[in-house]
């Protein structure tokens, strides 16, 4: 297995990308943000995901995002890179620029405009795979492909050189679980969808991945602690906590969401790149409500 692969494990955060007044990627804010992440205790760093704002930058904007990112983790936590693309050449040519910055994996998923069929998903993800060195996770998330990748699709892209992580973020409670029964011992499965989280770690899951540390890390490690710590009852109230506010995250969207949640925390967000607008101000009122619950606002 890969070293690299080893340590991406635990909490995984993802970045929100924030951006200056000018438009342009606010390097120093992303930073800022890498550091409360790092502080509060994730254990990896994952900047250009669903909350990255990733379709809606250009190439300069993703090798500056991943530049800075990690440049402020310093080799302090492993870097989860996505490097996605409706084009394999030009998702190959993300993986091995991200690569080349000295990340320590990348997620690949098959964003689509005409719906693809399973062997131009396997050949999509056998050319990045075979493109770069360090570990790749395969991630299926049916909520923005269209596409939900079923187990033995999933099992045998793990043939390929390099794919040894999964991100499983479908709604099917048992998918995880099958995943752990068919890929062998040296693949990683994460979760990806946060209502999975207890029952994804149940089914052998090493790693969940998720913007909510952005908001309310404190939950969410104390979860994952008591989680290795076997204490199920511990895990449940923790998750409890935070039902409502991953819900709500979910449901409004990852970068609006995330952000309105930063500022109601006193944290600056940057802007949001159009078409994206903030929260809605019922939405916002909701959102803090919940925080105020929460005492993360008081």
């Amino acid at each position: 297995m890969h070293k690299q692969a080893m340590k991406l494990r635990g909490i995984i955060g993802y970045l929100l990308t924030p951006l200056a007044e000018d438009n342009s990627v606010d390097g120093e804010l992303l930073a800022l943000h890498v550091e409360r992440l790092i502080d509060a205790g994730v254990h990896g760093i994952a900047p250009l995901g669903s909350v990255g704002c990733l379709p809606y930058l250009s190439d300069e904007e993703r090798h500056t995002v991943i530049a800075r990112t990690v440049e402020a983790c310093a080799g302090r936590v492993p870097v989860l890179a996505g490097v996605s693309s409706l084009g394999t050449e030009a998702t190959v040519r993300y993986a091995r620029a991200a690569e080349a910055a000295g990340v320590s994996a990348i997620q690949v998923l098959p964003s689509t405009y005409w719906k693809l069929t399973e062997e131009e998903i396997f050949t999509y993800f056998r050319s990045v795979a075979e493109a770069v060195s360090i570990p790749v996770m395969a991630y299926n998330n049916p909520f923005t492909t269209g596409i939900d990748l079923t187990v033995d699709f999933l099992h045998r892209l793990t043939s390929l050189p390099n794919i040894s992580l999964i991100k499983e973020a479908s709604p099917d409670p048992t998918k995880i679980a099958k995943l752990r029964n068919a890929c062998a011992d040296h693949v990683q499965i994460f979760v990806g969808l946060n209502s999975m989280a207890q029952q994804g770690f149940r089914d052998g899951a090493v790693g969940w991945c998720t913007a909510a540390p952005n908001i309310c890390a404190p939950w969410i490690l104390n979860f994952y602690h008591s989680i290795i710590e076997n204490n199920d009852a511990e895990a449940a109230r923790w998750f409890n906590q935070v039902r409502n506010l991953l819900g709500f995250l979910m449901d409004f969207g990852l970068p609006r969401t995330v952000a309105a949640g930063l500022e109601l925390s006193g944290v600056s967000s940057g802007k949001l790149r159009p078409p994206l607008m903030p929260l809605h101000p019922d939405h916002r009122k909701k959102l803090e409500s919940i925080l105020k619950t929460m005492e993360i606002v008081k």
